[in-house]
């Protein structure tokens, strides 16, 4: 190896390993870092939804010597070509490959799978792979509605597999560290919990014909439980994300990662009540059909939850364009994925004085490592121990967030303020209950 790649990789791995965002890992980095595995040793996964976090969850993966990729699934045999192409340049001997995830599942040498397909296909997906015996790695949201969440979790706590939700902020270091200080009680009384997600990135989705299905791709099996719709770019591969379809908008996007953080943080889960309001407002006439600004207030017995989320613009609260922010007593706690602090809330000592700090400001605590890397590490070691308690971001984890940001989209569509029955699991409002179902089409059946 020459000196200009040595230096690379080193580069390239400080990098990674100081960000985030091992997302953006290079495939071609693996051959340095795995290490030779004997084959008793080796626990065979295969991947289905090879796109996006699919494919950077994989890549995550293996980084763990131990974990060998033999299969791929994907509808897209582009898609499948194309990381086929990337895993070879790290050394890595080309995978079986699959458009039927079901066919993927009958191969008895796969130890687990990871699910990155959209969010439509995860309730199936799931609990398939638990009836076929494998340990899973899901993608968040888990699921594109709420029966589907409540009929996961109950299938997951009934098997006696390993699954984690990739909720990976869970094993971010400074996430957990910042939890920690919310729950020590120095914030004083936390009235109120912020999330948001201010995404100046996002641009309008042009509206553009129907038409064929590109070469290679099963179009029939991405639409899968999905209503039958002639296919169309704008609602293939990323973009999924914005039609009801398919996936909840930025609510159940972001909003998973970042609930789930108010969440964990106040000792939360469903909420009383549910207002939610927004709209199609910065672009009204695009092809997109979730709501590109949004409020919803969660309602709790003491204190609320307020989420926001806006696309275009990234003037978010506290001059972060996502964050979360616990506001006490004492002070204010705000994290983002580049770290967190302390605000103090100061003691009024009438009007035109300087008010008294109730508690120290604590400077931005940065982040430190790879929360993807953490996480995939952490579910390997629960598939090798199996013991579903150190999983930092099981199934009731993915649930709480799932549950909470789809009653944000049911309190929206409905347009009233929705309440929630714990007891019956149920809303008091028809119309809400209706939007929480699940509807399979295509002659595919919701799992019993």
């Amino acid at each position: 190896m020459n000196s200009n790649r040595r230096k690379f990789i080193k580069n390239s791995s400080l990098f990674l390993l100081g960000s985030s965002s091992s997302f953006l890992f290079p495939a071609e980095l693996l051959a340095s870092i795995r290490k030779r595995v004997g084959a008793n040793d080796q626990i065979n996964m295969g991947l289905i939804g090879c796109n996006g976090m699919g494919f950077s969850n994989l890549l995550s993966l293996l980084k763990i010597s131990e974990v060998s990729v033999i299969a791929l699934c994907d509808v897209d045999e582009n898609v499948l070509g194309r990381r086929t192409s990337e895993l070879e340049k790290a050394g890595i001997n080309k995978p079986k490959w699959y458009k039927d995830y079901r066919e993927l599942l009958e191969d008895k040498d796969i130890d687990f799978v990871v699910i990155g397909t959209p969010d439509h296909w995860h309730c199936l997906q799931l609990t398939d792979a638990l009836a076929a015996g494998k340990d899973v790695y899901c993608e968040k949201p888990i699921a594109n509605s709420m029966q589907e969440c409540e009929l996961m979790l109950n299938t997951v706590e009934k098997s006696e597999r390993i699954v984690q939700i990739g909720q990976w902020q869970r094993s971010q270091p400074h996430f957990v560290d910042a939890i920690n200080f919310v729950h020590s009680g120095k914030l004083g009384e936390i009235r109120l919990a912020k999330a948001w997600a201010y995404q100046g990135w996002m641009k309008p989705v042009p509206i553009l014909p129907d038409e064929k299905a590109p070469a290679g791709v099963d179009y029939d099996m991405w639409l899968g439980p999905a209503p039958k719709r002639a296919f169309n770019t704008n609602r293939f591969h990323f973009n999924f994300r914005w039609f009801w379809d398919y996936a909840g908008g930025l609510m159940t996007d972001w909003g998973v990662h970042l609930i789930d953080y108010a969440l964990y943080g106040m000792k939360a889960g469903t909420p009383k009540s549910v207002m939610a309001i927004g709209g199609k407002f910065a672009y009204p006439n695009d092809a997109s059909e979730t709501p590109d600004s949004l409020q919803a207030v969660f309602e709790y017995d003491d204190f609320s939850i307020l989420w926001e989320h806006a696309t275009g613009i990234d003037g978010g609260n506290y001059g972060r364009n996502h964050g979360i922010a616990f506001i006490g007593n004492n002070g204010t706690l705000v994290l983002d994925r580049s770290g967190w602090e302390v605000i103090p809330e100061n003691e009024f000592q009438g009007w035109g004085k300087e008010g008294i700090p109730r508690m120290e400001a604590l400077p931005l605590q940065q982040n430190q490592g790879s929360g993807l890397d953490l996480h995939t590490k952490n579910f390997i070691e629960a598939v090798k121990s199996r013991n579903t308690m150190n999983l930092n971001a099981p199934i009731k984890v993915g649930y709480d967030a799932a549950m909470v940001s789809h009653m944000g989209n049911v309190a929206y569509k409905s347009g009233n303020r929705v309440y929630w029955d714990a007891n019956s699991g149920r809303f008091t409002d028809q119309t809400a209950n209706e939007i929480m179902m699940a509807s399979y089409n295509n002659g595919w059946k919701l799992p019993q």
